[in-house]
């Protein structure tokens, strides 16, 4: 089999288990997205979304939370971890697109990606999910299944990007990335995992690794 030819048969799984996907990170416009993401760092999407409620209450336009300090911003996000350097970047992207962008997120690769706090990862989530630009974000969970499925030499995320992007279909990408994290979740996490029971690993994941596993 080849790697293509896994990879469509690693796709028709995925729509089977998850024909439909949410979002898991809950907002209500791009600037609400993009913070959310920005917290979801080293963190998990339940934690964000049990913090978010209480951060737009203080604010939730740019121009609010700029007025707003960077302590009372990080007494918030406390639980999200690493809450000094995100309540800085918070402030301080909010300032940015109030007087750069009229209080609007850009929906641009290269002014999202200057904007602090924000990486290409961030950028390519809110492109995908707010504004339904083609993308493929990958964090270090499709890193690690694009590597046990054996789609990609998991090198680095970035080399991971470009194998599964050649892999699946351009239409598919906003869409799958969520269905490969919703899978992880379910039934191929990072610990306790038995490849051999794995509706993925059993019969598409990595050789080396199967092999491994059964001795």
């Amino acid at each position: 089999m080849t790697k293509q030819e896994k990879a469509h048969a690693i796709h028709r799984i995925l729509e089977d288990l998850y024909p439909t996907v949410p979002i898991p990170l809950d907002h209500t416009d791009p600037y609400t997205l993009l913070v959310a993401v920005l917290l979801s760092a080293q963190c998990t999407d339940v934690r964000v979304n049990q913090v978010t409620p209480q951060l737009w209450a203080l604010a939730q336009r740019p121009e609010e939370m700029m007025a707003q300090s960077e302590e009372d911003i990080r007494a918030i996000i406390r639980p999200c971890g690493l809450s000094p350097r995100k309540s800085k970047a918070i402030k301080e992207l909010s300032r940015i697109l109030t007087e750069d962008y009229g209080g609007e997120v850009p929906q641009d690769w290269a002014a999202l990606e200057a904007l602090p706090g924000v990486g290409h990862k961030t950028a390519a989530v809110v492109m995908s999910q707010a504004f339904g630009v083609p993308a493929f974000p990958v964090d270090t969970h499709i890193h690690r299944l694009a590597y046990r499925w054996g789609l990609s030499s998991g090198k680095n995320v970035a080399s991971t990007e470009r194998d599964l992007k050649r892999l699946f279909p351009e239409e598919s990408w906003n869409k799958l990335h969520l269905q490969i994290i919703f899978f992880g979740r379910e039934y191929c996490p990072a610990r306790g995992h038995r490849m051999r029971d794995c509706p993925i690993c059993g019969t598409y994941g990595r050789k080396a690794l199967l092999k491994a596993e059964r001795e």
